[in-house]
């Protein structure tokens, strides 16, 4: 390891998975009770316009630790990372000298257990390969609750009813991040050695399964409805009606079961804000590390959570797309500042590398994004962040639920499964193959995205425009099988329909590791 200048900082990398943007009370969430997030927001920058590049977990994560849109890394949908031995920012800064150590939710593709440039990991995982080699089981074990074979949760058809957690707080999935976070700061209060500390927390995923007290923190009945606006439907993609299916959601909305679930979201939330005010108490608190610390907090990607009649995650509207991001550093990040500026996850390695000296020539990774340094400084002249979503895991069925690698997906077949968007200060423009259709959102006038306003004649050149910038941007990096050279308009391919079976592609996830045999009761161990 090479040596740093003396003061570069700590760096604190909190990552939730599927909270939506709109979840810090700070923020304008007058439902939320998120004191830590509060806290955060007051000595932090806020971006308020935070994007994920891919609106699902792995490709999303993929996108972070390498700095780059999915047509560089390969990764659009939950299959396989990039292989090839391309480095990560975790690399760049272990190279430049820091100790860098993960805990919890990675959810690294292939091999779970993979280091990808940590030199160290305390491993959580959703659907963890053995129970004898995630971290976090094995502490489970050790406290005698071995029999609990759902510890997120149970899932399949119990994906999105809300679930009071098996086990006490102090054995919880969330406050198990908790405590490892909170001490591996005290262990390296004294370490002459600066590190970067990356928490994954698995929640507020689904399913929505907070400990006890925990759960009773909202009252259903103070929790607002979903935002459903006139002839919502006309505000899907084909992504939507899948994911809806896919998560058991489309046979109908049960308006308190719909509140329940925001409810138990929510203190799924506040349960990580717990945890976040700990460990900003342990930073805190050390008192002979001169050491600043930046302190970034974000998500892959959000949660419908019954907006616009949907659930789940996969498409490009807000609730879905964007994400929250505070970063707190003093003299960099100022106290209580917002920037609106469109900002995506793939800045988040050149923001690290930059925080760390590391230089791009050092840090041997090529990045798509920009240093947030750059961003709130005004030296950045990027106007639009984007993201692109191919549904090629046949998760609906019409592949009769074959799951395809993406090694095995040619660049037609991507582009035909494909959501794209581009998102500037004030318009988000989506293009759906799927659907063969254009959206266009006034993120200013509309912030809810209530209207379509791609067919408006008075929006023409401004969806144009935005259309130009996102064929550019994928012809940047080779992906140019769903554009028509010859017109510059996007390619026409057959439009999927989803199976009239209602049976047909709904999610069954088990963790391979518990038996679920009852002798003598169970007609199939292992299945539901």
């Amino acid at each position: 390891m090479s040596d740093r200048p003396a003061n570069s900082p700590n760096i604190l990398h909190v990552f939730v998975d599927q909270m939506r943007f709109d979840c810090i009370a700070a923020l304008g969430n007058t439902h939320m009770i998120t004191p830590s997030l509060d806290r955060l927001v007051a000595r932090a920058t806020t971006f308020t316009s935070a994007y994920t590049p891919c609106p699902v977990c792995v490709p999303a994560r993929c996108s972070m630790i390498h700095g780059q849109y999915p047509h560089n890394t390969g990764c659009y949908e939950n299959t396989s990372m990039p292989t090839d031995g391309r480095k990560t920012v975790m690399d760049a800064l272990s190279g430049a000298g820091y100790r860098t150590h993960g805990i919890g939710k990675c959810h690294f593709t292939p091999g779970p257990l993979a280091l990808r440039g940590f030199h160290h990991r305390e491993t959580q995982e959703e659907i963890p390969a053995s129970q004898d080699k995630d971290d976090y089981l094995s502490t489970l074990r050790d406290a005698d609750y071995a029999h609990i074979i759902d510890p997120h949760g149970a899932r399949g058809p119990m994906y999105y009813i809300p679930q009071i957690a098996q086990m006490p707080q102090e054995l919880h999935p969330t406050q198990w991040v908790g405590d490892r976070s909170v001490d591996f700061i005290r262990q390296t209060a004294d370490s002459q050695t600066p590190w970067y500390l990356y928490a994954g927390f698995i929640h507020p995923h689904p399913p929505f399964s907070p400990p006890a007290p925990w759960y009773t923190l909202y009252g259903f009945e103070d929790i607002p409805e979903p935002f459903i606006p006139d002839d919502a439907e006309s505000l899907w993609t084909y992504v939507n009606r899948a994911q809806n299916r896919y998560k058991y959601r489309d046979q109908g909305y049960d308006r308190n079961l719909g509140r329940i679930m925001r409810a138990y979201y929510y203190a799924c939330i506040s349960f990580i804000d717990y945890q976040v005010g700990r460990m900003l108490d342990a930073i805190d608190s050390r008192s002979t590390d001169a050491r600043e610390t930046l302190v970034v907090f974000s998500s892959d990607h959000g949660e419908y959570l019954g907006d616009f009649g949907c659930f789940g995650k996969r498409g490009m509207h807000d609730v879905s797309a964007r994400v929250p991001l505070l970063v707190s550093m003093p003299g960099t990040f100022d106290h209580g500042t917002v920037c609106d500026t469109p900002v995506s996850l793939v800045d988040l390695a050149p923001t690290f590398c930059r925080a760390g000296g590391v230089t791009p020539s050092e840090s041997g990774v090529t990045f798509d994004g920009v240093a947030l340094q750059d961003v709130v400084s005004g030296h950045c002249n990027r106007s639009t962040v984007f993201a692109h979503h191919a549904y090629t895991r046949e998760v609906d069925a019409t592949r009769n639920g074959s799951l395809v690698a993406a090694g095995e997906v040619d660049a037609a077949e991507r582009a035909e499964s494909s959501t794209y968007m581009a998102v500037s200060s004030q318009y988000k423009y989506v293009y759906s193959a799927l659907d063969q259709r254009e959206y266009l959102f006034d993120r200013v006038n509309d912030p809810h995205e209530s209207r379509n306003h791609a067919e408006d004649p008075d929006c023409a050149s401004i969806a144009g425009h935005l259309r130009s910038e996102l064929h550019e941007h994928l012809r940047s990096g080779g992906e140019t099988a769903g554009i028509d050279v010859e017109s510059g308009e996007w390619k026409a391919f057959p439009r999927r329909n989803l199976p009239a079976n209602p049976e047909a592609g709904l999610l069954v996830q088990n963790q391979p590791w518990a038996s679920r045999n009852i002798p003598g009761y169970s007609r199939s161990a292992g299945n539901y």
